[in-house]
């Protein structure tokens, strides 16, 4: 029996051979970070969940009191408008928010008397891998169904903390009933618009949960608090270009149309604004700490961040309200031509986010709504190149659609109001670009642009920490290394890389966007076997081991355990049942065809 996720095959296997840590060819950061569980949940991360939800609540209720204040004005048209902007975004999120947790809930709740398909042979892969033998999903179903079954039977009821027991028997009344009052409480939210905000709190629950219980259950929470941070934080941000931005344009059209400045516009305007950069600073920080192949994000360079995105996306929303003002038609016909433009560049770099092809192309007609308003990285690799070409178009916009207001504006502004307006655009570009130099420079999270990265990569805390293996390791790019290894620790947040002291190494040439002045190659004979070495001493510690038929997506995209709901279910049952965290192994993308074949006939 297999539990399989979207047509890749995925298989589970335990291998707690007693080894010594002390082996050659063991990551000593990779070590480090399995041993330590992760990094805490902290008072910092609650005031950031706390501020979060203050944004969200600040947004919303502006809009809304804007909207009753239209109303009362009998300014029926802009009523409408602004109502439309809030309730139509805040629909379609809900709807999303509510089928995923239809998704994740269904099979757990067992409302019906016995779980469902996945659920059971999830927790059938998670029973056999706790009794020690392994599955295989090619080549081995009736095989891996029977060593399953053969250890159904002594298998404890699986639990999780979410959801009732996964078991085959009848589900009491008491369980029935809980079942039945979260199905209503989870419709109720969701109708109220409130499926975020109760997302929210229950972030603050598992971080809390994940703090203060012992290392097994921590790890347990702690993968849930990494899979509902990224839930929120993607339904934030489509909820933040499909609501807030628009309505950032609208309001500021308004005021610069009506020549005034109501002070719940500009508190409108100011909300719709801060969640815009808020949300973008948080969902580049959930995606870096959610990967063990990239450096988590200081608080300090998501405030840098987030003053980059404010005055950026201030002086391109401030642009098109004033072209908006005096040239609506051609407005619309600017923004669906950027919008197109945008979305054919981002298909043509062929982005890998998403489990289909068509899935892929939503995905990019969504970004390209994003682009209309700021950069948003969507592809692995050297960033500088397309991130000038972006914003070189975006400040010629900019000066473009400003000087055309400029030139064509009403008699009712002044020379001074329209000057004043003007500085406002290129002083706000120019401070968001500041910004961004200061993050790229000081504060990225691998250190700054022009750091130690052109430098040679071989050392000799490198060398006596993991052989050659570590010389590998490290000379490899981190695309190139993550699918060598192909290994995802629990919890999937990184810590610093560590030379032969334990003492975390400043400046890791860890960036996405370098390339390596060489690299170290092991040769075709060496290889298979070094690469068997490295893995089964790094497994020798963890325990059972979840493989997923599928290479591994590249940074910045989500990892398949995070977009896959299924092996969400995977890894949460794994974790409720073995002693210790379960990895995650993705197919190789290195591997030759004939070793692809064999890994695929034989896993």
């Amino acid at each position: 029996m297999a539990a399989k996720s979207d047509g890749a095959a995925v298989s589970v296997e335990d291998d707690n051979t007693p080894r010594s840590l002390s082996e050659p060819g063991i990551p000593a950061a990779r070590l480090r970070c399995s041993a330590a569980g992760g990094q805490p949940f902290t008072l910092l991360d609650c005031c950031w969940v706390l501020c979060a939800l203050l944004v969200f609540f600040s947004d919303g209720a502006t809009d809304l009191w804007l909207a009753a204040d239209y109303y009362l004005r009998g300014d029926y048209w802009w009523f409408g408008l602004t109502l439309v902007f809030v309730v139509v975004p805040s629909a379609v999120v809900q709807v999303l928010s509510f089928r995923w947790f239809v998704y994740d809930y269904s099979d757990l709740s067992g409302g019906d008397g016995a779980a469902s398909g996945s659920g059971a042979a999830a927790a059938g892969a998670a029973g056999a891998a706790a009794a020690g033998d392994a599955l295989s999903t090619k080549d081995g179903e009736q095989r891996g169904g029977s060593a399953a079954a053969g250890n159904a039977a002594n298998v404890t009821p699986v639990y999780t903390s979410s959801g009732a027991p996964v078991t085959a028997g009848r589900v009491g009344a008491p369980q029935r009933c809980c079942s039945v009052c979260m199905w209503v409480f989870q419709t109720v939210l969701h109708v109220l618009q409130l499926g975020q905000v109760w997302r929210y709190i229950h972030a603050l629950y598992l971080g809390a949960q994940s703090r203060w219980h012992s290392n097994g259950p921590r790890r347990h929470f702690h993968w849930q608090l990494m899979f509902e941070s990224a839930d929120i934080t993607m339904l934030r941000l489509l909820e933040a270009f499909l609501k807030s931005a628009p309505q950032l344009v609208l309001q500021l059209s308004i005021m610069i149309h009506g020549n005034t400045v109501l002070p719940l516009q500009g508190l409108s305007a100011s909300a719709s604004l801060v969640s815009l950069a808020w949300m973008i600073a948080s969902y580049q920080k959930v995606l870096r700490d959610s990967r063990d192949d990239k450096l988590p994000m200081s608080y300090k360079a998501v405030i840098a961040q987030m003053l980059w995105h404010f005055f950026t996306i201030g002086a391109r929303t401030v642009a098109f309200a004033l072209f908006a003002s005096v040239f609506q038609l051609y407005f619309g016909i600017f923004i669906v031509s950027h919008w197109c433009v945008m979305t054919f560049w981002i298909i043509q770099g062929e982005t890998d986010f998403c489990m289909s092809k068509w899935e892929e192309i939503i995905y990019n007609m969504v970004v390209g709504i994003i682009y209309i308003f700021c950069w948003f990285n969507v592809k692995e690799g050297p960033s500088r190149f397309r991130m000038t070409v972006y914003y070189s178009v975006t400040l010629a916009e900019n000066v473009a659609l400003t000087a055309a207001w400029y030139t064509y504006r009403g008699p009712h502004t002044s020379d001074s109001y329209a000057l004043v307006v003007v500085c406002l655009v290129a002083c706000s570009f120019a401070l968001g670009t500041f910004f961004m130099l200061v993050y790229y420079c000081w504060l990225h999270p691998d250190g700054p642009v022009l750091g130690s990265q052109w430098g040679g990569c071989v050392d000799e805390g490198v060398v006596g920490a993991g052989g050659v293996a570590g010389v590998i390791d490290a000379c490899l790019t981190p695309s190139q290394g993550s699918q060598t290894d192909m290994v995802i620790t629990s919890p999937p947040r990184t810590l610093p890389r560590t030379k032969d002291t334990g003492e975390p190494v400043p400046g890791d040439r860890d960036r996405d966007s370098c390339l390596p002045v060489f690299q170290v190659r092991p040769s075709p004979s060496s290889s298979p076997a070094l690469l068997h070495r490295t893995s089964s001493s790094s497994r020798a510690q963890e325990g059972p081991v979840i493989r997923i038929d599928l290479p591994r997506k590249r940074y910045p995209a989500w990892d398949a355990h995070f977009i896959d709901r299924r092996l969400r279910k995977t890894i949460l049952l794994l974790e409720a049942t073995s002693a210790v965290s379960p990895r995650i192994q993705y197919r190789s993308s290195m591997m030759g065809s004939k070793e692809v074949l064999e890994y695929e006939t034989t896993v």
